[in-house]
């Protein structure tokens, strides 16, 4: 039975092992303890670095993941491509292994008018019987989709099939711009890592699709926005709005080093290998900076409530 797109649905990160190969056995670990965290499944992603993964390392870690989650939860695969043909073959390669959902940024190698993304999407749409999340990440790749280009893909397919994760900014206004044109049907989910959280969830999101590194407390943050509990949303919010600014500083390779140096810490990654080339390490004053926040982030989750 396909499993609901909505609450906490945090992206995998990859774990590579010395020889810059997939670690597997660290990735099963990683989403056994998500689950057990309290998250409702998982999605594949940016920060996946799935742009930096072969296309036969793309269709093994779908195959991987929708075996390893089973019906314990949501499994969401990203499928964006720069050419239609490549993501349908990504998508239709995550329908077959009983995945619930695709998502697709636009290509990057062109600037495309709204007809050809429009077309682009409706491709994807009509390959797999999959819902279909339309993500813009333009905030940090790519180029904005028009929100004629949301609308219309709505109206044409409705909104059990086509689902919006909008990142341009400003995300606030934009997230509600698109909820406005829509008339409320769109199942909006955000994708901030955290920082624009609380916004977000007043404007009207069905989930949240985060990193790993920060999962707890999101889990907490969301189930706190949920029960209408001010204290605990501002609580936990304000240092996991101050870590995730960290990252943003180095946009997506910020957020991958980060990241991959806490699972490492956490002991469930054996390594913070990322795949070459990037742009940013991880410097000791960051992490001086991070580790202090981390304390008021652990300090924020032990309080009750």
């Amino acid at each position: 039975m396909p499993q609901p797109i909505a609450g906490v649905l945090p992206v995998v990160h990859v774990p590579f092992d010395d020889n810059d190969s997939i670690d597997y056995a660290s990735l099963d670990r990683l989403v056994d303890w998500a689950l057990v965290e309290g998250a409702q499944g998982c999605c594949t992603g940016m920060v996946s670095e799935l742009l930096r993964l072969t296309t036969d390392e793309r269709l093994e870690l779908t195959r991987h993941l929708g075996k390893q989650v089973g019906d314990r939860g949501a499994v969401v695969i990203g499928v964006g491509a720069e050419s239609t043909k490549q993501a349908i073959q990504y998508a239709r390669c995550a329908e077959r292994a009983g995945c619930d959902a695709v998502m697709a940024i636009p290509p990057m190698s062109s600037a495309l008018p709204p007809a050809a993304l429009r077309e682009y999407f409706s491709s994807l749409a009509d390959a797999v019987s999959l819902p279909l999340i339309i993500q813009d990440a333009s905030s940090y790749v790519g180029q904005e989709i028009p929100l004629e280009v949301s609308r219309g893909l709505l109206d044409q397919y409705g909104e059990d099939k086509i689902l919006f994760k909008p990142e341009a900014s400003p995300l606030g206004p934009k997230l509600s711009q698109l909820r406005d044109a829509t008339e409320g049907r769109a199942r909006i989910l955000e994708g901030s890592g955290g920082f624009a959280l609380v916004d977000s969830y007043r404007r009207g999101i069905v989930g949240t699709i985060p990193g790993m590194e920060f999962l707890p407390a999101v889990v907490r943050l969301w189930q706190a926005l949920t029960d209408g509990d001010e204290q605990t949303t501002y609580r936990i919010f304000l240092p996991l709005a101050a870590l995730v600014s960290l990252q943003l500083q180095a946009g997506l390779d910020g957020f991958l080093a980060i990241e991959k140096y806490l699972l490492n810490q956490y002991g469930l990654f054996p390594t913070i290998h990322r795949r070459k080339p990037y742009s940013w390490s991880l410097d000791e004053e960051t992490k001086e900076e991070m580790e202090r926040l981390l304390t008021l982030l652990d300090a924020a989750m032990d309080e009750p409530g």
